[in-house]
């Protein structure tokens, strides 16, 4: 690694510091916002020397500075403090438990849309104006229309309840039960793909250095390899880690469809119950998720352009 890559790789992270630190404090004054009581329901009314006590347990009579202090210093060293509905239970016992399958399902949907969608984009930018393209370009189109929950409804309605295939329609237990999820959160990225992967290439093969390449007699296997792609792939490179950020993070609706007991379905349920430890440790760790995605993004275009690294000095 040369210096001044290390350079920038260490702003970056020094950067990436105070935003986790803000994150923190938006999510924590945005959470003392929310009206409710999670140690109170509908069905049953906490007495109120009880009420006391837990509150004081949970160090919820203190100051909101105090608080803030607290549930810092708690992230920072990776506690993520206890559930106040769950009372047997702490934040970080969720997240290992349930977090696991909401990443492999946003890995495995990011893998789809690149697997499907970037060579898609590229085939149709080879073949302007011809069938291959205008199919591309539907697909980009429908998926960019269609939302998640409603492509993920069709396809139970059809693949389970119509034909039969043999899908499941709840669970994440094994292959079988993964396709129908994956396929229908993987969608709209991979038309995001096709489009963002064909519309640089057009514009790539219309730069000189493209024309001059081509006057100089290169093999048109060489040009497309060699410039035209590698070229086109940096804006993917620069979309894919927040992408990917969104995939692990914005899965809440395909894991209520499909029943799968991810990190999603509860962070829904902790916003319901009013758990505001698990709500503030999900959005805090989605977001550092997000923060991490872009680093690695901004790492990765530095190596694929080194101007970036003086531009941003």
């Amino acid at each position: 690694m040369s210096g001044s890559l290390l350079a920038y790789v260490v702003r970056r992270l020094v950067w990436t510091i105070p935003v986790v630190l803000l994150v923190i404090f938006l999510t924590f004054v945005l959470m003392r916002q929310i009206e409710g009581n999670p140690f109170r329901t509908s069905e049953r009314a906490v007495p109120e020397s009880i009420q006391r006590n837990l509150e004081r347990k949970y160090g919820l009579n203190d100051p909101w500075y105090v608080q803030y202090a607290m549930y810092t210093k708690g992230v920072l060293t990776f506690d993520l403090g206890p559930s106040l509905v769950l009372r047997q239970r702490t934040v970080n016992e969720i997240v290992k438990e349930h977090f696991p399958r909401s990443l492999e399902l946003g890995g495995l949907a990011f893998l789809f849309a690149a697997v499907f969608g970037i060579p898609l984009g590229i085939l149709a930018a080879l073949r302007p104006n011809s069938w291959l393209d205008y199919g591309a370009m539907f697909f980009s189109n429908v998926g960019f229309a269609v939302p998640s929950f409603l492509i993920a409804t069709l396809f139970i309605y059809y693949f389970v309840v119509q034909w039969d295939v043999g899908f499941p329609t709840s669970g994440w237990t094994n292959w079988e039960s993964k396709v129908l999820p994956v396929v229908a959160l993987g969608l709209a990225p991979a038309a995001y793909f096709a489009r963002l992967v064909r519309g640089t290439m057009l514009e790539t093969a219309q730069q000189d250095y493209i024309r001059t390449a081509q006057a100089k007699g290169l093999r048109r296997r060489r040009i497309v390899g060699l410039h035209v792609l590698r070229n086109s792939l940096i804006p993917v490179v620069t979309a894919a880690g927040p992408l990917l950020g969104y995939l692990i993070t914005g899965s809440f609706v395909i894991e209520e469809i499909f029943a799968i007991p991810g990190i999603g379905r509860y962070y829904v349920t902790a916003v319901t119950a009013r758990d505001y430890s698990v709500v503030m440790g999900l959005t805090v760790l989605l977001s550092v998720i997000v923060i991490l995605a872009n680093l690695v993004v901004d790492i990765l275009y530095a190596v694929l352009d080194p101007r970036t690294r003086e531009a941003r000095a």
